[in-house]
């Protein structure tokens, strides 16, 4: 597995970008809208992987629900994998509890699969 992304929720993804952006020097690749997942995202490149500015499109949003809960921060961590049904069942049998059993559309259409974060200590993983 390959680290594709850190996710960073965010209440505003201007506000956020002025630190990314103009303090840390990150450059901004694009930003999107992820109907499915209630979010808008910031994709900043960071060598081989990324950073992405998390920032919630509707009340019910997850990201929404993370910032009232935990504020702004660190969300998830992102790995790459070559088949991820074949990855998702490898971790059921491993006892590791997915949040949903089908894999979702993320950005740029690609299939993800969360992994709940009391199954690896307190982080939550996305595939």
């Amino acid at each position: 597995m390959k680290l594709d992304h850190v996710g960073i929720a965010v209440h505003s993804i201007e506000e956020a970008l002025r630190t990314y952006e103009h303090r840390l020097g990150f450059e901004l690749h694009e930003i999107v809208a992820i109907d499915e997942q209630k979010v808008r995202v910031a994709v900043l490149p960071a060598g081989d992987s990324r950073i992405e500015l998390l920032e919630p499109t509707a009340p019910d949003s997850p990201i929404q629900r993370f910032l009232e809960k935990r504020g702004e921060g660190v969300h998830h961590l992102c790995f790459q994998v070559e088949d991820i049904r074949r990855k998702i069942e490898e971790l059921r049998s491993a006892s590791l509890q997915l949040i949903s059993m089908t894999s979702d559309t993320g950005l740029e259409g690609r299939k993800i699969a969360f992994l709940h974060p009391t199954s690896t200590h307190g982080v939550l993983i996305e595939l």
